[in-house]
């Protein structure tokens, strides 16, 4: 039996803009997802997926019906489609097909734009192939984790999948049809606080949205996307600067301008400046919006309980330096 955990992520800076080849700065957090796996000596694949109950992961029924996932409520329910994707994969890849029993656990809420399906699509390959005593390198295990999302969503960016597999924090350089990751190295400890309230609106609708008014407002929008790419490069100077303060403003600059681009809601905002007025360096959604969840540049239990008195769940979490890592292996 072994057990496999794999970071969530959050979004610096760079929202939407790297959709229109500007840059974003991803960094890795400190809340896992987890994956224990244990080999069957049957052809049967088994999943508990105790924690993954909030929406935005889909769920398949496969073929022949062996594959069962136990929810909390007790209910049998065909296979979370990333986890069935990924095992898949991994069969494929290995060349080797054996039963097993999954258990996933989740430390972040799932739909919410913190990367799960990435984690779990990392954390269940590696998981397969290390129970059954096969190595995988990192980059073909990225590699396989971007498949599985883009297998089940149709297109995917491969910075989650990165993310979860590598940890650190990447600077994100769309170059033609590919992507440029290069790691940066802090010149400070970044403390965040995370608010997160249930999404209204999906990553697809809301990208789709704001294409709609670039092609429509073009020399309105441009501006602004460029302006956000303006952002993420000076955010990634005061970064490995140490320079909190300056990352703080760039923030709230940041959050202003995905306002603007229509992306943010009551609740983010309520949370965003909630978290400001009680002490954070700075604020703002991260990910793709929509509802989600906001993060704050502080470590103040006043700028927690401020979040929470809007409504907002919250988290606390700090850098991932690891990736996708073994926990125990018995």
């Amino acid at each position: 039996m072994i057990t496999i955990r794999a970071p969530g992520k959050v979004i610096l800076y760079g929202e939407h803009a790297v959709v229109y080849g500007e840059p974003a700065l991803a960094m890795a957090i400190n809340k896992y997802l987890y994956v224990t796996a244990r080999a069957r000596d049957d052809n049967k694949i088994n999943i508990n997926a105790r924690d993954l109950r909030l929406a935005g992961i889909s769920v398949t029924i496969s073929e022949g019906g062996d594959v069962v996932a136990k929810t909390d409520y007790g209910a049998v329910i065909s296979a979370l489609s990333y986890v069935k994707r990924a095992i898949e994969l991994a069969m494929e890849y290995l060349d080797k097909k054996v039963g097993i029993d999954l258990e996933i656990r989740s430390e972040m809420p799932v739909g919410a734009g913190l990367g799960t399906s990435a984690a779990v699509a990392v954390a269940t390959i590696l998981a397969y192939a290390k129970e059954l005593g096969y190595d995988i390198d990192k980059r073909e295990l990225s590699r396989l984790a971007w498949q599985v999302e883009k297998d089940v969503q149709g297109s995917a960016s491969p910075t989650d999948t990165t993310m979860a597999t590598f940890g650190g924090i990447m600077y994100i350089k769309p170059e033609g049809n590919n992507t440029v990751m290069e790691p940066v190295k802090p010149g400070a400890n970044v403390p965040l606080i995370i608010g997160y309230v249930p999404r209204i609106s999906t990553t697809k609708d809301l990208v789709a949205m704001v294409r709609r008014k670039y092609e429509i407002m073009r020399n309105i929008i441009e501006p602004i996307i460029k302006s956000i790419g303006l952002i993420t490069k000076k955010g990634r100077e005061a970064l490995e600067m140490g320079d909190l303060e300056l990352m703080g403003t760039l923030m709230n600059i940041n959050h202003g301008l995905l306002d603007a681009l229509g992306v943010s809601t009551r609740q983010l905002n309520d949370m965003v400046y909630a978290a400001r007025h009680a002490g954070a360096l700075g604020s703002k959604l991260t990910g793709a919006g929509g509802g989600g969840c906001m993060i704050a540049l502080s470590d103040r239990i006043e700028v927690e309980k401020a979040i929470e008195l809007t409504g907002g769940s919250v988290l606390r979490a700090g850098l991932d330096t690891n990736g996708a890592t073994i926990v125990s292996n018995d």
